[in-house]
């Protein structure tokens, strides 16, 4: 228990059975009744600090929704209740006291519910609440299961060139966690790496990261939810599944893919263009021995068949754009490493 809120708690404790003792002074009469008065002051005060500490960790976004709720049912109570549709004529004032009361404690009750069950949908009810997209001041960019995975979003938000707030919803944590824990090695082994690029997002300074409430009920609802997070948000979805792209731009949502960002990066290799390369295997014609650059693109190179698995320089004598990518052919220069 936090030792700040204790003393508070018991001075209110303190307050509530002295109430009880002054409604008993006041109003009842008879010295018998005021130990009573002061016992049932005393439980009423133990009784909102046990709920108190049992609305421990309850969210801003939780109370405004329960503010919503009960603001509502009270409503409905009330337009319920002075209908004329219902008729209190033939019944006696307490009955119709106690249907009253009735309505206001169950609508209220009733409308909070729904309010707290439907954190998403109602975060687009309260103007004042942070990721609605009229007030949001940054770009917002929804994180997916498999950007974590992947581990380059770390890089690419080290550098600075992701100017934006990752917003990373329970239900993937719940995810990566589910996967994490995984019986199957390589599904295990992809979930800790996705935890590990967390806690590299986290130790990065200036980036903003927020974590949404959210939550699925099955995981093939994932996708969709994702979908539906970006446009209440009016942000924009970060991904590196490309079913789940193609969603996204069905719903109109803008997506950032890091295979197309890696892919524009490749740095445009020319003729004439020197370059050092690992030798891996030999080609097809005589003499020729094969490389890859990091883009993956493979390099043919001229009379070096005896120097496979080792490092030459190479200089580039022409390129062919193939379907998969592109073809370099390079003639050693120099001797190999």
């Amino acid at each position: 228990m936090n030792k700040t809120l204790l003393p508070i708690r018991i001075v209110f404790i303190a307050l509530c059975a002295a109430a009880g003792w002054l409604v008993s002074a006041t109003i009842l009469a008879g010295d018998h009744n005021r130990w009573l008065a002061i016992g049932v002051g005393l439980g009423i005060g133990m009784l909102i600090v046990l709920v108190d500490i049992l609305l421990r960790g309850f969210s801003i976004r939780g109370l405004s929704a329960l503010t919503f709720g009960i603001g509502v049912g009270l409503l409905i109570a009330h337009m319920v209740g002075t209908s004329p549709l219902l008729e209190f004529g033939t019944l006696d004032p307490a009955t119709v006291y106690l249907v009253r009361l009735g309505l206001f404690v169950v609508c209220p009750y009733l409308a909070t519910v729904i309010a707290l069950r439907g954190k998403d949908e109602f975060n687009l009810v309260i103007p004042y609440m942070r990721f609605v997209s009229h007030e949001v001041d940054v770009p917002l960019v929804v994180v997916d299961t498999s950007v974590l995975i992947d581990g380059r979003i770390a890089r690419v938000c080290e550098s600075g060139f992701l100017i934006a707030a990752l917003v990373i919803p329970r239900f993937v944590l719940n995810e990566l966690s589910a996967i994490a824990d995984s019986g199957d090695p390589h599904k295990q082994a992809r979930g800790r790496r996705g935890l590990e690029v967390l806690n590299e997002l986290r130790k990065i300074k200036n980036l903003d990261i927020r974590i949404t409430e959210s939550e699925v009920a099955r995981r093939e609802d994932v996708d969709a939810k994702l979908v539906f997070l970006a446009q209440s948000m009016g942000a924009k979805l970060l991904t590196t599944d490309y079913n789940l792209a193609k969603m996204a731009e069905f719903q109109g949502v803008h997506w950032l893919n890091l295979n197309t960002l890696a892919r524009s990066l490749r740095s445009e290799l020319m003729i004439g263009e020197r370059l050092e390369i690992d030798l891996v295997k030999q080609g097809k014609e005589e003499g020729q021995a094969i490389g890859f650059v990091e883009d993956g693109s493979m390099v043919v190179v001229g009379d070096s068949r005896n120097y496979v698995g080792h490092r030459v320089q190479a200089e580039i004598v022409s390129v062919l754009p193939t379907a998969g990518g592109k073809m370099i052919f390079a003639r050693r220069v120099g001797e190999a490493e």
